[in-house]
């Protein structure tokens, strides 16, 4: 029907430019769409807020006091020797491990081999070259290092044994180590080794619990990265780190009974969250509760923002083509959901999703809107166009516009109704590029395109 009255329209909207008069309105628009996101704290909040223990360690507070500011109810314990599995490689098609001393090898069959100092490259068909005057010969798998003097060495040095298993075409690499030797690669992994003793102390504790809280049935016990917890084995150790180690040494939190599930994060924002509120299907945990973090302002994250993210690479990232809006569910804290406002209505999607898609510190924040929209098609020089748009939870805006080869200038006042939008009429001569400015943030492009007459 659009191809029937097609010549009809062309020939109003050729009269009406040869009038001077404004190029008709169509119900079509094309939109730049900007987004600033601005937040509190770093991590999923649940927990220990890292920068709050250093706070309160600043303040006085004893670890213990700390731990139980952020772990109610749960009680200091001591925890039987154990040892960990650590996956260090996985998938790997060869590594190299090393040793500065004499070492020797375990095979699947039992058998101990001697190694001399020096590199060893291993790959899938395991094998090892036991005597330098012979060729390399295969060894039954599972291959078990066992180190001499000094510690094993895979890219860098690791306490405790490396278990070498062929999985396919790949290998992986599993550290067993005691558990106090575990806790000292992570503590400065995780906390930086000039903080407080106290709050080392606390994350030392907090590690301790959450790994004997978080072991895997199977070949491994722990991931060595954020999986689980960072582990960065001997060059990971610090002399702060391991007196916090020390000092708590076999100690870890127990609620009724069983090891505290101790997640831990860096920044708050001034409150943590209860594991209910950032976990899809997480039970109640009563040691899991949101506690005031009075002194988290001590981090560089308490706040942050903006983040200025355009709609079309924020809908593009959450799969959500023509993305218009975000809103926090709820308004205000802390959010569970974000609800994606696009051309064909609304969706509802997790918040911690959002935040991985867009590269934010947590799921604490809140959105600001710029947009700036037009009638699709092209004018003729001179033909007034209304340029609508809405600027949300920001103190002020301005339009900005400029032509090829010059810089930006301010352009036409616009006046912002108390609902955020406005409109303004623009009639450039050429083709002329428009942006909303807020502060020191600038929108997205809208391009006004117009022909030669």
């Amino acid at each position: 029907m659009i191809r029937r009255r097609l010549p009809l329209a062309l020939a109003i909207a050729a009269a009406l430019i040869g009038a001077g008069g404004a190029a008709p309105q169509t119900s079509e628009t094309v939109t730049a769409t900007t987004f600033l996101i601005n937040g509190r704290g770093w991590g999923h909040g649940v927990g220990m807020s890292q920068w709050g223990a250093y706070g309160y360690a600043k303040h006085g507070l004893p670890y213990d006091k700390i731990l139980a500011h952020y772990y109610p109810g749960t009680r200091l314990e001591q925890t039987p020797v154990v040892r960990l599995r650590v996956l260090l490689i996985e998938k790997a098609h060869h590594f190299v491990v090393s040793s500065a001393d004499p070492f020797r090898v375990e095979d699947g069959a039992g058998v101990l081999h001697d190694l001399l100092p020096g590199t060893y490259r291993l790959d899938p068909t395991l094998k090892l070259q036991l005597d330098p005057e012979k060729p390399a010969e295969a060894l039954p798998g599972p291959l078990t290092f066992l180190p001499g003097k000094s510690p094993l060495a895979l890219a860098h040095p690791f306490r405790g044994t490396l278990r070498v298993s062929v999985r396919g075409k790949s290998l992986s690499v599993v550290n067993s180590v005691a558990i106090e030797s575990y806790v000292r690669g992570v503590v400065s992994s995780e906390m930086p080794h000039d903080w407080p003793l106290e709050a080392v102390k606390a994350q030392a504790v907090a590690a301790r619990s959450y790994a004997l809280s978080h072991l895997r049935p199977g070949d491994f016990d722990l991931y060595a990265d954020t999986r689980d917890q960072v582990y960065g084995g001997v060059l990971a150790e610090t002399p702060v780190g391991d007196q916090a180690v020390l000092e708590t040494k076999r100690q870890v939190l127990r609620y009724d009974g069983k090891v505290a599930s101790t997640y831990f994060f860096s920044s708050s924002g001034g409150r943590t969250a209860a594991i209910t509120d950032v976990f899809s299907n997480a039970k109640p945990t009563p040691y899991l509760v949101s506690v005031p973090d009075p002194y988290d302002t001590a981090s560089p994250y308490h706040t942050w923002g903006p983040v200025v993210v355009p709609a079309a690479a924020a809908g593009k990232k959450l799969a959500v083509p023509g993305l218009s809006a975000l809103r926090p569910v709820p308004a205000t804290g802390r959010a569970r959901q974000i609800v994606a406002v696009g051309p064909v209505g609304e969706q509802t999607v997790p918040a911690s999703d959002v935040r991985r898609a867009l590269g934010l510190r947590s799921t604490w924040f809140k959105v600001a809107l710029l947009t700036l929209s037009r009638p699709a098609g092209e004018v003729a020089p001179g033909t007034t166009v209304t340029l609508t748009g809405r600027a949300e939870q920001v103190d002020e805006a301005a339009l900005e516009q400029r032509v090829a080869g010059s810089g930006w200038e301010p352009g036409p006042e616009i006046k912002i109704q108390p609902d955020g939008s406005f409109s303004v009429d623009v009639a450039p001569s050429v083709t002329t590029q428009f942006r909303l400015a807020a502060g020191t943030i600038r929108s997205a492009v809208l391009r006004v395109v117009v022909t030669p007459s």
